[in-house]
């Protein structure tokens, strides 16, 4: 049996879907005020809880094979990007888990001091390769699920927000591609204990994205370019206000100043490794939006 931690994201979701397509026991970890019942209404266990408490962690983990930790962190990064994480490492350990598959982020490994959610998940990549367990890490660019309603606003305005330089480059990995990988992850031999990057095909800027909304909506794209020290002044202001605020925004600064994108290498060993070929970001949408 899987264990599926943020089975009601994006991500978790779909893992859960595809899961339960191939008659797959699952049990889905999820908060009680969180949208479960598709979860439910395919044959997936649904176990309620709270990742910040270890009682249930270590409850949840019970009877499980193989762990998929898919959950985000909020407004909390330490308590569930790096605590959470940190106490399924050592449940597993105890449950005799099989294979542990730790979503973390592409670039976790550039040292960005300022963006608590990549610290977090590189301490916790270090302690699960540490731990014993059979693992694997992997570490997406940007989800493609993340530019639908974007892509709808684009819809019905023909706008597109753009903050920073549209120039920096990105490899957005199709989301079904991902849960795809995570579960095969726990069967492929050639992923067992390795770290993989995982993008999309195509290394595209972010300046081409309106480009694609504007091909599949047949609309010329309206693009707005905020300078990211807009960003920074927003940002500082509202530190007067909630500091929290202001370190948690630390991570989405980070995303929008650098570069995210894998290598044709990357791209090709992932591939290789898992037997598939990756779906490009224009394909992702236009299955999505109906177009």
């Amino acid at each position: 049996m899987f264990l599926v931690t943020g089975a009601t994201g994006s991500l978790g979701r779909r893992i859960v879907r595809q899961l339960r397509d191939i008659e797959t026991p699952i049990r889905g970890f999820v908060r009680l005020f969180s949208n479960y019942r598709e979860l439910e209404d395919r044959g997936a266990e649904i176990f309620i809880g709270d990742l910040k408490n270890d009682k249930d962690i270590a409850k949840s983990t019970k009877d499980i094979d193989y762990i998929i930790s898919s959950h985000g962190s909020g407004e909390d990064t330490q308590a569930l990007d790096y605590r959470a994480n940190i106490e399924l490492i050592d449940c597993a350990k105890e449950n005799g888990v099989k294979h542990f598959v730790y979503i973390s982020v592409l670039g976790v490994d550039r040292g960005y001091e300022d963006a608590p959610v990549f610290k977090a998940k590189r301490e916790v990549e270090k302690y699960l390769m540490a731990s014993g367990l059979n693992y694997t890490i992997l570490r997406p660019s940007g989800f493609a699920n993340n530019l639908l309603p974007l892509a709808e606003r684009f819809r019905e305005t023909g706008i597109y927000l753009l903050i920073g330089d549209p120039q920096n480059r990105s490899s957005i990995v199709s989301t079904d591609d991902l849960a795809k990988i995570a579960i095969a992850s726990v069967r492929v031999e050639g992923a067992k204990n390795q770290i993989f990057s995982v993008g999309g095909p195509q290394v595209i800027t972010r300046g081409e994205i309106p480009k694609i909304f504007g091909r599949i909506f047949q609309k010329d794209p309206l693009i707005i370019n905020t300078p990211l020290v807009v960003f920074d002044g927003l940002r500082s202001g509202l530190g007067l206000f909630n500091p929290q605020l202001q370190r948690s925004l630390g991570t989405l600064r980070t995303l929008l100043a650098h570069e995210f994108f894998c290598t044709p290498e990357e791209i090709r060993k992932l591939e290789e490794t898992y037997d598939m070929k990756l779906e490009s970001l224009e394909s992702f949408l236009r299955r999505y939006l109906g177009s």
